[in-house]
């Protein structure tokens, strides 16, 4: 009756996505002439070029401009971790598999106080979740193979390798695209986290986690990694995005550039068993890397141009204070002076933007983590419900060397030779429970960042277009200007305060504190005297949309 009813759900959720052209009744798909439907290499990411649309687009500093190439490795090196474009006959499954995650239910009856006091009825309804669900797939992907499980529960060779290849493109497209899934990846991973467990793997005869497939990989079993040495890589694999700098022919010339330079790389390696579909696969996945590079360094490089344009190292008369007080009345957790909470505030942007350059790596890692069957978790209560608390070495340890790597740059390029603050990194514990946490809190910077950005920029823009607005914000700030920087002031002084807890292990000046403070002060944005002009602009709040 449960798998029934699973497949049931799986369907009704699968008509709900009918509107992708997508036809699921044969093993072989099917796409609808619709030019809404089928996407093209270079808009596939349309929702993050407008989002790059949406910021200002003003020249980074010299500094940052030599950091971007600093941090990059060779292509070589970060094909390991650029997952491969999904194709047409892929994303059947990927739909294949939001659908049953959201009407599962899976975690709602595993992950609860109940379960968690008696781990022998825990189990049996692990064990009977997923083999119910798992069925249901396997249903939806051949109706005869699902009757045949219904008469004999035993799942063949062939189911496996549908299963894991069913979930290797779900997780591969989750890592591309970091800002989609967000509710579904998580109930999907740990669904997948429960499936590795060894003692359910050996009762269902499975094993469907599988390494999520790389440009890298692909390139290698058609003896193509030459490719990647090639200098016209860069050319090849660039972002072409709108610049107000550039005339329609200059961006015209670069986009031809960038055609001329993919057309020559399929001539001069489309030997054997590497195709010119491949090769054009493999750039398209590793332009997929660069956009998504683009959009979410772009808010905090941008964000810290704010900083050294607005703000001086060292107080003087001609720029506002940064200095911060315990004691104030004003929340903060910590006291710093101006050019203490400068470097603050420098340094940890700089570290968040580390972090998200090497995203893609550490998705792979923290999947390693989680999916792994020698680091069971355990169900607790950290305060902030019950979390499955697991520990993650791969992950803390590349997040320690970016760390380590952030902590050289900043006695390198500041005046002062200390680093700002702690450098406890909170993993496995009840601030940062496991990897997943981890993931999905600095897969949120740009969400805190791009908004905040865009405000000061529309709000510039409408004082142009309305001269009523102009004129109030003059009556309550003196100038444009003026309001810009107090807006950016509160910024840098509350939402690195270490605020947003009660004790300093929680938040503090710690690593994953820094991120905590920047996420209470949007949580208090709404008692700024400066919130009804972001209202003016359009804005919805830090976790959605401007309107």
């Amino acid at each position: 009756i449960q798998k029934v009813e699973i497949l049931q759900g799986i369907l009704a959720a699968l008509n709900d996505t009918s509107h992708y052209g997508l036809s699921f009744v044969s093993d072989e798909i099917k796409i609808q002439q619709d030019d809404d439907i089928i996407p093209s290499p270079s808009n596939q990411d349309k929702d993050r070029e407008e989002d790059d649309e949406e910021m200002d687009t003003a020249p980074i500093p010299n500094q940052d401009k030599e950091h971007l190439s600093s941090r990059r490795r060779s292509y070589r090196e970060r094909s390991k971790y650029i997952p491969l474009r999904l194709s047409y006959q892929e994303r059947k499954y990927l739909r294949l598999i939001e659908a049953a995650v959201k009407v599962s239910g899976y975690i709602d009856r595993i992950d609860t106080a109940n379960a968690a006091k008696r781990p022998a009825r825990r189990k049996q309804l692990q064990l009977q979740g997923i083999a119910a669900i798992l069925a249901g797939i396997i249903t939806a992907i051949d109706p005869e193979r699902g009757t045949a499980l219904t008469q004999e529960p035993e799942f063949s060779i062939q189911d496996n390798k549908r299963l894991a290849r069913a979930f290797e493109i779900t997780r591969r497209y989750k890592i591309l695209n970091p800002e989609k899934m967000r509710t579904e990846y998580g109930q999907l991973i740990y669904f997948l986290q429960d499936a590795a467990n060894p003692e359910i793997a050996q009762a269902l005869g499975l094993d469907i986690i599988i390494p999520v497939k790389t440009v890298y990989t692909l390139l290698d079993e058609c003896d193509g990694l030459d490719l990647l040495d090639d200098p016209l890589i860069p050319d090849a694999t660039c972002e072409v995005l709108p610049d107000k700098n550039k005339s329609r022919a200059q961006i015209q010339q670069k986009i031809n550039r960038k055609n001329k330079a993919v057309q020559m790389l399929k001539h001069r390696y489309a030997i054997g068993r590497l195709s010119p579909d491949h090769i054009e696969l493999c750039l398209c996945s590793i332009c997929d890397n660069e956009s998504y590079l683009n959009s979410s360094r772009l808010p905090i490089d941008l964000t810290l141009a704010a900083l050294r344009t607005h703000f001086a190292p060292i107080q003087n008369n001609n720029y506002p204070s940064l200095a911060i007080s315990d004691d104030d009345g004003s929340g903060s957790r910590l006291s710093h002076s101006h050019q203490r909470q400068y470097r603050f505030a420098e340094q940890s942007l700089a570290l968040w933007r580390d972090i998200v350059d090497d995203m893609f790596r550490l998705w792979h890692l923290a999947e390693a983590d989680l999916l792994s069957g020698d680091s069971p978790y355990s169900l607790r209560d950290t305060g902030q419900g019950l979390q499955r608390v697991q520990s993650c070495p791969r992950t803390y340890a590349a997040t320690v060397s970016i760390l380590t790597d952030a902590r050289a740059a900043a006695r390198s390029n500041s005046n002062s030779s200390a680093w700002v603050g702690s450098s406890m990194v909170h993993m496995g514990d009840h601030n940062v429970p496991n990897a997943l946490t981890f993931l999905d809190k600095y897969a949120q910077v740009a969400r805190i960042l791009r908004p905040l950005m865009t405000v000061l920029r529309r709000s510039i823009e409408l004082c142009d277009q309305d001269k009523s607005i102009h004129a109030l914000i003059n009556a309550k700030y003196s100038s444009v200007q003026n309001y810009k920087i107090q807006v950016l002031a509160d910024f840098f002084r509350h939402a690195f305060d270490g605020s947003g807890a009660d004790n300093f292990y929680d938040a503090g000046s710690c690593v994953d504190g820094r991120l905590t403070s920047a996420w209470n002060w949007c949580n208090t944005v709404q008692q700024k005297p400066y919130y009804i002009i972001f209202k003016l602009t359009g804005f919805a709040g830090f976790d959605g949309e401007l309107a």
